[in-house]
């Protein structure tokens, strides 16, 4: 092109963008064609032995990991569909249908497009509290006893949070989460929402707490995506046209323009200081630039590693975008339900966290080159975890169609979204408990925003 080598695609819009400028850069690595890419440059990688941190075990260790998803699978879902890896199957923890509470609490009055909104706003601000809870946290719910832990009690709490009004300014319509409401979040109401005590400690609560007032900022700074209240359901407005009670019944919205439309709207609220600006083409810091705080340059879950390779600014990093991933997962039900058809779901990548990544590491694909690797504290920003999510999200695009072969089920039937569920995410889990009591095969240390 005769705007030089770094003018590309963008991979998610197909429009043309300039990688030398940090704005281009930040939406090419957006796309999930970019994370895909690079993971697998990364897999190839170390397949040849050339990583400093892993090797790959041979086609047999991938086989038998298929048979282990395929095992769990027929065991969790012997009849009936298998659906979506959601927030929703948290919601549906101990067998208690609260999608259906939800319902009933907001009334039969309430029409099929508001009541998509609130279904967002629970799961939105919901999937955001979702990253890892630590071992030694729980909850315990009220009505019948039940006591939670981990993702399934971190939902459990995050609906009731919600459902008595945590996340609104409103007092008179609880049933939301707006920027108001968002933005005056005060990290020990969270926490006593959350149960957390000094015997039951959540791992961090208050970088939670700082990821929802900032979401709140978010909002209430787009008004034209969020509405005038700044709530989270703005976004069904925003993809699908804000006229009528109902969507027309050939609505439809592809998978991947729900991921952009977070990326773009709410890549600021990330702790993490990744930006574009703050490193050149050549891997050098950049002198002056722009003020990494713009959101417009915001990377998020986007990560340095010095073997991955792209065109100007893009250089170096490894995108990930998983919590916005997991919420766009977590968001497809709430459009299906209003009537919306939701395509191109396999646009989508696997999720790099440490179930489906403890799953390769504990069934033998993904092998450190040295044990003592997996007794070091790491951070999320080290190459070597870097690189582990990036093996991870390769290596569930290569697992996918060896469980659906085994399971006898074709892609349209098993997208990646339900080998994840049914799957790969619970298989991990399973291996962790039978192998360390439920704990990671890794240590890292979280501020409660990634994992």
């Amino acid at each position: 092109m005769s705007e030089g080598t770094h003018r590309q695609i963008d991979p998610a819009t197909e429009l043309a963008v300039d990688t030398a400028h940090p704005a281009g850069a930040a939406a090419y690595l957006r796309s999930t064609t970019e994370v895909r890419g690079r993971a697998r440059a990364l897999l190839a990688r170390a397949r040849r032995g050339e990583s400093e941190w892993f090797t790959i075990g041979d086609d047999a260790k991938m086989e038998d990991t298929a048979r282990i998803v395929a095992e769990v699978t027929r065991d969790r879902y012997t009849w009936g569909p298998i659906p979506y890896h959601s927030r929703w199957r948290h919601f549906e923890a101990g067998g208690i249908h609260r999608l259906k509470e939800l319902d009933d609490l907001l009334g039969p009055a309430v029409h099929e497009r508001e009541r998509a909104r609130a279904r967002i706003d629970l799961v939105l601000v919901s999937v955001l509290l979702d990253a890892g809870a630590g071992p030694d946290w729980h909850y315990v719910e009220s009505s019948n006893r039940q006591r939670f832990s981990r993702s399934e009690g971190l939902g459990v709490a995050s609906f009731h949070a919600f459902t008595s009004g945590l996340f609104s300014s409103d007092p008179a319509h609880p049933l939301r989460a707006d920027a108001a409401g968002l933005r005056g979040l005060v990290t020990d109401r969270l926490g006593d929402a959350f149960q957390v005590s000094a015997s039951n400690p959540l791992v961090g609560l208050a970088g939670r707490a700082m990821l929802l007032r900032r979401l709140g900022e978010a909002m209430a700074a787009q008004p034209e995506v969020f509405g005038e209240d700044g709530r989270p359901g703005g976004l069904f407005d925003a993809l699908l046209g804000p006229y009528g009670p109902a969507v027309p019944p050939t609505a439809e919205v592809r998978a991947h323009e729900i991921l952009t439309l977070l990326l773009d709207t709410l890549s600021g609220i990330w702790p993490a200081a990744n930006a574009v600006d703050s490193i050149a083409a050549d891997g050098s810091d950049m002198p002056g630039g722009i003020a990494s705080g713009d959101p417009a340059f915001a990377l998020g879950d986007c990560w340095r590693h010095s073997a991955v390779t792209g065109p100007g600014l893009t250089n170096g990093w490894m995108p990930f975008h998983k919590l916005s991933q997991w919420l766009t997962y977590s968001l497809l039900e709430p459009f299906e339900w209003a009537g919306v058809r939701v395509s191109g779901l396999d646009q989508l990548t696997g999720l790099p966290e440490y179930r489906n990544g403890g799953l390769f590491i504990d069934s033998g694909v993904i092998v450190p080159r040295s044990a003592s690797l997996l007794e070091r504290n790491w951070k999320v920003h080290d190459e070597f975890i870097v690189e582990w999510r990036a093996l991870t999200v390769a290596l569930l695009d290569e697992v996918a169609p060896r469980v659906r072969h085994v399971l006898d089920r074709g892609i349209d039937e098993l997208p990646l979204a339900c080998v994840l569920e049914g799957g790969t995410w619970a298989a991990g889990r399973a291996l962790a408990q039978r192998l360390r009591d439920g704990s990671p095969p890794l240590r890292i240390e979280s501020d409660g925003t990634v994992f």
